[in-house]
Formats: C-alpha cells, sequence, structure tokens
C-alpha cells in the first residue's frame, strides 16, 4: 500500500538542501539537442500514469485497441531510473489519473473531457465496463506493481491529461524547491507531453527520459513529441544516460 500525499505551498521557487545529501550542485547531462546542467538538489522524476490502464494487457489502452506490447520494457526501464533516482535522493512523484466512482470528477455536459477521455468514452460505449476503467480502488487504476510507490514517494492524484490541471502537483514541487523535472510514464504523446508543456509553461525545466516513456498509437506518435520537446519545450535524454549522471552525482 502507498499513501497519499497532498501539500500546499507558496507560489514561489526557493533553494532547498536536502538533509543528509552530499549531492554536488550541479551535474552535467548529454541532452538534446544540447548538453544540459542540472541542480540534482532541484531536481525530481515524474512518473506518469503507469498504471494497470495503459501498461498492462486488459487495462484501458488494451481494450481500446491500442498496442501495449512495449509497455513491459518501458516498466523495466523506469524501475532502474528510479532505484538510481531514490539512492541518489532525488525525489520521486508519481502522477495517477483516478475518477470516484460516479464519475462526477470527469466533467459533466459542459466538459469536452467527456467526449474525448478514453475511459470515459469506453465506458460509454461499452456499459458493461462502467466503474472498471480509471476508476479509485479498481486493478485499471493501481500503479503497476513492479513500480509501486515507496516511502517517502508522492502521489498526486488527477483527472485530467496534464498533471498540473487542478492538482496540487505545482505547490508539492515548488514547497520541495524543485525546478527540474525528469518525465518517464505513458502516453508519451497524451499525459506525459500535456504534463510537460504545462510544466515549462510554469518555468520548470523539462526533461523527457526517451526510452521511459510509451506513445498510445503509432510509433510516430512518440517521435513526434521527442520532435515537440527538442525544439520547443524542453530536452530528451536516454535512461542510460540519467541513471549515470545519477551515480556520478553519488562518487562526486
Amino acid at each position: 500500500m502507498y499513501r497519499k500525499q497532498y501539500i500546499m505551498s507558496k507560489i514561489f521557487y526557493f533553494p532547498l538542501n536536502r538533509p543528509g545529501s552530499d549531492t554536488p550542485p550541479m551535474s552535467a547531462f548529454k541532452t538534446r539537442p544540447e548538453p544540459l546542467d542540472v541542480d540534482l538538489a532541484q531536481a525530481a522524476i515524474v512518473v506518469v500514469d503507469m498504471q494497470n490502464a495503459f501498461a498492462r494487457r486488459g487495462g484501458l489502452l488494451d481494450l481500446a485497441g491500442i498496442d501495449v506490447s512495449g509497455a513491459d520494457a518501458v516498466v523495466k526501464t523506469i524501475a532502474r531510473v528510479l532505484d538510481a533516482a531514490r539512492a541518489a535522493q532525488v525525489p520521486v512523484v508519481y502522477l495517477q489519473t483516478g475518477y470516484k466512482p460516479d464519475l462526477s470528477n470527469g466533467g459533466g455536459e459542459a466538459s469536452p473531457n467527456p467526449r474525448k477521455e478514453t475511459a470515459l468514452c469506453l465506458m460509454r460505449a461499452r456499459p458493461e465496463l462502467k466503474g472498471r476503467l480509471l476508476v479509485e480502488g479498481t486493478w485499471d487504476f493501481q500503479i503497476v506493481e513492479e513500480l509501486a510507490p515507496q516511502p517517502g514517494d508522492v502521489v498526486v492524484l488527477k483527472t485530467r491529461y496534464s498533471g498540473f490541471a487542478g492538482t496540487t502537483l505545482d505547490s508539492t514541487l515548488r514547497v520541495r524547491g524543485v525546478r527540474y523535472l525528469f518525465f518517464v510514464g505513458i502516453a508519451t504523446n497524451v499525459c506525459v507531453e500535456s504534463t510537460l508543456r504545462d510544466a515549462y509553461f510554469q518555468e520548470y525545466w523539462p526533461i523527457l527520459i526517451t526510452d521511459g516513456a510509451m506513445q498510445a498509437g503509432p510509433p510516430a506518435a512518440h517521435e513526434a513529441t521527442i520532435f515537440n520537446v527538442e525544439s520547443f519545450f524542453g530536452w530528451t535524454l536516454p535512461a542510460a544516460g540519467l541513471i549515470e549522471g545519477l551515480r556520478s552525482a553519488q562518487r562526486a
């Protein structure tokens, strides 16, 4: 089991020295389109929607006819990233999509969300699935077992594609003095990109871990997000580069 943690904070960044942390102030990462220096004392890993719904056969995406065959490799990659991050005392923040059993937080008639969000659309089209897809407490809603949050991790619930929309994510990050965000999760082209863009708009430094994410749809959708991030919204980095940087910081 894990605990949900919600934190309110001031709206300004402030320096944060984590107790017991001996990581150097800046670490150089071989990101694209150019290298980036990151202050790991002001960094966090953001794990987006690594739930059975998106990463398992029998989950929402699979039921919707979307290929999830690449999810197992992504889960293994993220597990390695999280092990390295925790060892380096870099915070891990999970985003988890979930609706109330009555779907009251999914959006009413005035909202476009029920007309586009896959779980709400599928439950409307297939009444036998009502209450089973991304509903709090269901198997579909749960984070995959291999990536279960650990003590000290933070879980932020959300009901829209962006992790910043109507949630405590921004205050949770700012109270910790976080400015640099490494993104992993599913789906690259939907919730990951939506959250990453909002992070950029709110003056965070977003870095997409390219092999720690998977698209909903054809591979070209993943590549399109990589293009968007490198061109307009941030930086990209393979998981091996992040892990090596975290380990180097520990050795320094």
